[in-house]
């Protein structure tokens, strides 16, 4: 089994997405459940309507899930494991201040209380696992073989004075009760596993858990790192999965769909140094997707419903390198023209338009306009380039007018 799981605290980004990708697609291969694990556990830091956003993001890029669940669904688990780990003296309870819980090193002050002194205390307190015994050893799929001495492990908190499980704990457990075997996470999170193995183990659960510990993906703009924000500047979900897939992967294409990966994916091609998000990069991978992508599809993702549409805005891709620029661009082709300079011709062509009859072929459309306008050479073609798209510069008319020809009554308008 595998598993993302983010937390409805803030917007997913690019990173969050990578993950989800990979635990995704080695499900896919393997034929394993992926479920999503919301982890809802901070209720300060939540955001209302953030796990939707979340999921509906996930969907957004194709990526599906077999089961759902709420972290804080499980805190009834996470008491019961913490009070077992503590009849079993594992655990201790610990009277330590807020100020003193947040040094680095443990003093340990709390580790020999007798179960007197703690009922005869009214103190808040937090709950402690001790220390392992041993070092802890684990296999990552990257880096390979990892030990963590245990005074590196330490004596850390599990439960908060608010009986609340911290991050490592609750992870640990949730892990173990929803029996995932494979954690596929950033390498952020590598000094995070000997503690959640060390829980595990504490409990008694030996079942092994294979990791892997992907580098996270270097960004110095905020916004290019947010998957929404790239979604609303017109970045194709195909071409985010592709450009996500080559920061972390030696593929054998520089192009290819999700489905592709799933076919050729092996962890053994998993780069082994963090990558720099460039977005220049993933412009030149946006306007290859959007030459691939099915013209209506295209044609609907800019707000149409038309082939004739989708093709007309693959035109734009020598010039813009996102969906939001083309639609730009289309609906300049549909507005209504004005010109202070070409204002007179414009008006005497659209007249012309109004009663012309139709014409298949653009070299006989193109002869009408000029006998009946008497209007020629270069201002007769920036007049029909302004009508036509909006500005002088753009779409060779050749090219265009087989896509337009149905709609020039409501073009020239």
């Amino acid at each position: 089994m595998y598993r993302f799981a983010p937390s409805p605290t803030a917007d997913m980004r690019i990173s969050d997405l990578q993950i989800a990708l990979f635990n995704y697609i080695c499900a896919k291969q393997s034929g394993a459940m992926f479920i999503v694990r919301m982890e809802d556990t901070d209720k300060e830091k939540n955001i209302e309507s953030k796990d939707q956003e979340i999921l509906d993001m996930l969907s957004i890029f194709g990526i599906t899930y077999d089961s759902l669940y709420y972290q804080s669904d499980n805190f009834k688990y996470h008491l019961q494991f913490a009070s077992s780990l503590m009849d079993k003296k594992k655990a201790f309870a610990c009277f330590c201040t807020k100020e003193e819980l947040q040094t680095e090193k443990y003093s340990g002050k709390c580790l020999h209380v007798s179960d007197e002194e703690i009922l005869n205390n009214n103190l808040p307190f937090s709950i402690r696992i001790k220390k392992p015994d041993l070092d802890i050893t684990f296999t990552d799929t990257i880096k390979g073989k990892l030990t963590f001495e245990s005074d590196e492990v330490d004596s850390f908190v599990i439960m908060e004075q608010n009986k609340y499980p911290t991050y490592n704990f609750a992870c640990a457990t949730d892990d173990m009760l929803q029996g995932v075997k494979n954690i596929i996470r950033h390498e952020e999170h590598i000094f995070n596993t000997p503690k959640q193995e060390h829980i595990r183990k504490a409990l008694g659960y030996n079942e092994e858990i294979k990791y892997t510990h992907i580098p996270k993906i270097q960004n110095t703009n905020d916004n290019e790192s947010r998957v929404k924000w790239l979604l609303d500047q017109g970045y194709m979900p195909e071409a985010i999965i592709n450009y996500l897939i080559l920061l972390s992967y030696e593929a054998p294409s520089e192009i290819f769909t999700l489905a592709d990966v799933i076919s050729w994916f092996q962890f053994t091609n998993l780069s082994k140094t963090p990558k720099k998000f460039d977005i220049n990069r993933l412009k030149l991978i946006n306007r290859e997707h959007i030459k691939l992508i099915e013209d209506v599809e295209l044609s609907k993702r800019i707000g149409y419903s038309c082939a004739s549409i989708g093709k007309l805005a693959k035109l734009y891709t020598s010039e813009v390198d996102t969906t939001a620029q083309i639609k730009v661009k289309v609906d300049l082709i549909f507005s209504q023209k004005k010109s202070d300079e070409y204002q007179e011709g414009l008006d005497k062509l659209k007249a012309i338009i109004k009663d012309a009859p139709f014409f298949e072929n653009f070299d006989e459309f193109k002869k009408y306009l000029e006998e009946k306008s008497k209007i020629k050479g270069q201002k007769f073609l920036n007049l029909l380039k302004i009508l036509f798209i909006g500005e002088e510069s753009g779409p060779d008319l050749d090219d265009l007018y087989p896509l337009i020809k149905n709609y020039l009554q409501e073009i020239a308008r």
